[in-house]
């Protein structure tokens, strides 16, 4: 289906604006489609996106600024996101022991047993959201990048 007929819009005034406007209407379809497959694990796609920063820096803890620099929605408050997950027993806060006043954080084994159940929903969900061929995807990820400008 094209942008028009979903949104119901005729015409734009430009093929720039009809860019931003797909872009915030695929961005919205996405979300609510991943959102989906969270709400049947108990978590939030923020909490999903810490827990996946905090995998990849496993078994090291790291603290919540470096967390706040990985995260993808930039709005999010990292500290309550990430006591949630610790309440859930997701990951652990840890003293640092370079600076006492310091927390850091690490995924426990039930965070890393969560993400190994997600990963094969993850791969599905891509595959079937993400219509494109290898080098088409590859395509659209240059074009979003120099659309950030960060070529």
């Amino acid at each position: 289906m094209s942008l028009e007929n979903d949104i119901k819009q005729k015409e734009f005034k430009s093929e720039y604006q009809k860019a931003v406007v797909n872009i915030i209407y695929t961005y919205n379809q996405t979300i609510d489609k991943i959102s989906y497959i969270f709400k049947e694990y108990d978590i939030t796609r923020q909490q999903f996106n810490v827990l996946r920063i905090l995998r990849g820096q496993h078994p090291r803890p790291v603290n919540i600024n470096v967390i706040k620099e990985r995260m993808l929605d930039k709005m999010s408050d990292a500290s309550r996101i990430v006591e949630r997950l610790r309440i859930k027993e997701l990951l652990k806060r840890e003293k640092c022991q370079e600076d006492k006043r310091a927390v850091e954080v690490v995924i426990t084994d039930k965070g890393l047993k969560l993400l190994e159940l997600l990963d094969p929903r993850m791969v599905e969900f891509e595959s079937k959201t993400i219509q494109l061929t290898e080098p088409e995807a590859k395509s659209l990820n240059l074009l979003l990048d120099k659309l950030r400008g960060s070529e």
